[in-house]
Protein backbone atom coordinates (compact mmCIF):
# COMPACT_ATOMS: atom_id res chain seq x y z
CA UNK A 1 0.00 0.00 0.00
CA UNK A 2 2.79 2.44 0.90
CA UNK A 3 4.57 1.64 -2.34
CA UNK A 4 1.47 2.63 -4.35
CA UNK A 5 1.21 5.94 -2.44
CA UNK A 6 4.87 6.74 -3.06
CA UNK A 7 4.50 5.81 -6.73
CA UNK A 8 1.38 8.00 -7.09
CA UNK A 9 3.07 10.95 -5.38
CA UNK A 10 6.17 10.56 -7.58
CA UNK A 11 4.03 10.42 -10.73
CA UNK A 12 2.15 13.57 -9.68
CA UNK A 13 5.40 15.45 -9.05
CA UNK A 14 6.80 14.28 -12.39
CA UNK A 15 3.65 15.33 -14.28
CA UNK A 16 3.70 18.77 -12.64
CA UNK A 17 7.37 19.21 -13.48
CA UNK A 18 6.97 18.06 -17.09
CA UNK A 19 3.91 20.19 -17.86
CA UNK A 20 5.68 23.27 -16.50
CA UNK A 21 2.61 25.25 -15.44
CA UNK A 22 3.74 27.77 -12.83
CA UNK A 23 1.68 29.99 -10.54
CA UNK A 24 3.24 33.25 -9.35
CA UNK A 25 3.44 34.04 -5.65
CA UNK A 26 1.93 37.50 -6.18
CA UNK A 27 2.69 38.70 -2.65
CA UNK A 28 6.41 38.03 -3.09
CA UNK A 29 6.81 38.95 -6.78
CA UNK A 30 8.88 42.08 -7.40
CA UNK A 31 8.63 44.33 -10.42
CA UNK A 32 11.11 47.14 -9.81
CA UNK A 33 12.53 49.85 -12.02
CA UNK A 34 15.24 52.49 -12.00
CA UNK A 35 15.67 55.61 -14.09
CA UNK A 36 18.09 58.50 -13.78
CA UNK A 37 16.34 61.67 -12.64
CA UNK A 38 17.39 65.27 -12.04
CA UNK A 39 18.51 64.50 -8.46
CA UNK A 40 19.95 61.01 -8.92
CA UNK A 41 18.54 57.58 -9.63
CA UNK A 42 14.83 57.10 -9.04
CA UNK A 43 13.81 53.66 -7.77
CA UNK A 44 10.25 52.44 -8.09
CA UNK A 45 8.04 49.39 -8.18
CA UNK A 46 4.72 47.93 -9.26
CA UNK A 47 2.67 45.34 -7.35
CA UNK A 48 -0.03 42.77 -8.13
CA UNK A 49 1.68 40.90 -10.97
CA UNK A 50 -0.72 38.58 -12.83
CA UNK A 51 0.81 35.85 -14.99
CA UNK A 52 0.25 32.71 -16.97
CA UNK A 53 3.56 30.87 -17.13
CA UNK A 54 4.10 27.64 -19.03
CA UNK A 55 7.79 26.90 -18.77
CA UNK A 56 9.65 23.65 -19.24
CA UNK A 57 13.42 23.88 -19.68
CA UNK A 58 13.35 20.70 -21.79
CA UNK A 59 10.53 21.89 -24.07
CA UNK A 60 10.98 25.61 -24.76
CA UNK A 61 8.86 25.43 -27.94
CA UNK A 62 5.73 24.88 -25.83
CA UNK A 63 6.79 27.40 -23.16
CA UNK A 64 5.16 30.83 -22.90
CA UNK A 65 4.79 33.77 -20.55
CA UNK A 66 1.94 36.26 -20.39
CA UNK A 67 1.99 38.89 -17.65
CA UNK A 68 0.26 42.11 -16.74
CA UNK A 69 0.27 44.61 -13.93
CA UNK A 70 -2.00 47.42 -12.77
CA UNK A 71 -0.22 50.62 -13.82
CA UNK A 72 -1.70 52.61 -10.93
CA UNK A 73 0.30 50.52 -8.44
CA UNK A 74 3.44 52.44 -9.49
CA UNK A 75 5.28 53.62 -6.39
CA UNK A 76 8.50 55.61 -6.02
CA UNK A 77 8.25 56.57 -2.37
CA UNK A 78 7.29 60.17 -3.22
CA UNK A 79 3.54 60.78 -3.21
CA UNK A 80 3.58 63.81 -5.55
CA UNK A 81 5.74 61.93 -8.08
CA UNK A 82 3.44 58.88 -7.79
CA UNK A 83 0.41 61.07 -8.47
CA UNK A 84 2.06 62.59 -11.55
CA UNK A 85 3.10 59.16 -12.86
CA UNK A 86 -0.42 57.78 -12.40
CA UNK A 87 -2.46 60.74 -13.63
CA UNK A 88 -0.56 62.80 -16.18
CA UNK A 89 -0.94 62.01 -19.88
CA UNK A 90 2.82 62.43 -20.36
CA UNK A 91 3.42 59.53 -17.97
CA UNK A 92 1.20 56.48 -17.42
CA UNK A 93 -2.28 58.12 -17.44
CA UNK A 94 -3.65 55.05 -15.67
CA UNK A 95 -7.27 56.15 -16.12
CA UNK A 96 -6.85 55.72 -19.87
CA UNK A 97 -4.18 52.98 -19.87
CA UNK A 98 -4.80 50.84 -16.76
CA UNK A 99 -2.56 47.83 -17.57
CA UNK A 100 1.02 47.19 -18.60
CA UNK A 101 1.39 43.79 -20.28
CA UNK A 102 3.88 41.39 -21.82
CA UNK A 103 3.22 38.36 -24.02
CA UNK A 104 6.00 36.10 -25.22
CA UNK A 105 6.23 34.86 -28.80
CA UNK A 106 9.02 32.42 -28.01
CA UNK A 107 11.50 31.47 -25.33
CA UNK A 108 15.10 30.57 -26.13
CA UNK A 109 18.06 29.14 -24.23
CA UNK A 110 21.08 31.48 -23.87
CA UNK A 111 24.60 31.16 -22.44
CA UNK A 112 23.43 32.74 -19.17
CA UNK A 113 19.94 31.25 -18.93
CA UNK A 114 17.00 32.06 -21.18
CA UNK A 115 15.30 34.93 -22.99
CA UNK A 116 11.65 35.62 -23.58
CA UNK A 117 11.05 37.32 -26.90
CA UNK A 118 7.71 39.05 -27.15
CA UNK A 119 5.66 42.22 -27.01
CA UNK A 120 5.53 44.77 -24.19
CA UNK A 121 2.53 47.12 -24.12
CA UNK A 122 2.61 50.39 -22.17
CA UNK A 123 0.10 53.21 -22.75
CA UNK A 124 -1.45 51.30 -25.65
CA UNK A 125 1.92 51.18 -27.46
CA UNK A 126 3.26 47.69 -28.22
CA UNK A 127 6.95 47.16 -28.94
CA UNK A 128 9.05 44.01 -29.30
CA UNK A 129 11.37 43.28 -26.36
CA UNK A 130 13.75 40.57 -25.26
CA UNK A 131 13.81 39.76 -21.57
CA UNK A 132 16.87 37.78 -20.46
CA UNK A 133 16.10 35.68 -17.40
CA UNK A 134 17.25 32.83 -15.22
CA UNK A 135 15.13 30.14 -13.63
CA UNK A 136 16.06 28.46 -10.38
CA UNK A 137 14.04 25.27 -10.01
CA UNK A 138 13.49 23.70 -6.60
CA UNK A 139 11.18 20.71 -7.31
CA UNK A 140 7.66 22.21 -6.99
CA UNK A 141 8.79 25.84 -6.75
CA UNK A 142 11.22 28.18 -8.39
CA UNK A 143 12.23 31.75 -9.10
CA UNK A 144 12.30 33.58 -12.42
CA UNK A 145 14.71 36.54 -12.32
CA UNK A 146 15.43 38.97 -15.12
CA UNK A 147 16.48 42.46 -16.03
CA UNK A 148 16.04 44.48 -19.21
CA UNK A 149 16.07 48.07 -20.45
CA UNK A 150 13.41 49.96 -22.37
CA UNK A 151 13.57 53.39 -23.96
CA UNK A 152 11.21 55.88 -22.31
CA UNK A 153 10.51 57.49 -25.70
CA UNK A 154 9.33 54.18 -27.22
CA UNK A 155 6.26 54.32 -24.97
CA UNK A 156 5.73 58.11 -24.85
CA UNK A 157 6.71 58.24 -21.18
CA UNK A 158 7.61 61.78 -20.17
CA UNK A 159 8.73 64.59 -22.41
CA UNK A 160 11.48 64.06 -24.97
CA UNK A 161 14.87 65.02 -23.58
CA UNK A 162 14.66 66.82 -20.28
CA UNK A 163 16.27 65.81 -17.04
CA UNK A 164 14.81 62.28 -16.82
CA UNK A 165 17.05 59.59 -18.30
CA UNK A 166 16.05 57.97 -21.57
CA UNK A 167 16.55 54.38 -20.34
CA UNK A 168 14.38 52.60 -17.79
CA UNK A 169 15.85 49.45 -16.25
CA UNK A 170 13.25 46.88 -15.19
CA UNK A 171 14.22 44.24 -12.63
CA UNK A 172 12.00 41.17 -12.13
CA UNK A 173 12.00 38.61 -9.32
CA UNK A 174 9.09 36.21 -9.66
CA UNK A 175 8.75 33.30 -7.21
CA UNK A 176 6.49 30.52 -8.52
CA UNK A 177 4.93 27.20 -7.55
CA UNK A 178 3.69 24.34 -9.72
CA UNK A 179 -0.03 24.71 -10.31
Amino acid sequence: MKFKQILAASATILILHVTGNWKVDTAKAKVNFTVHGPFGTVHGSFTGLETTIKFNEKDLSSSSIAASIDAKTVSTGVSLRNSDLRNKEEWFNTGKYPRISFKSKKIEKTDKGFKAIGDLTIKGITKPVEIPFTFTNKANSGVFAGQFIIKRSDYNLGKPGGSVGSDITIILTVPVNNS
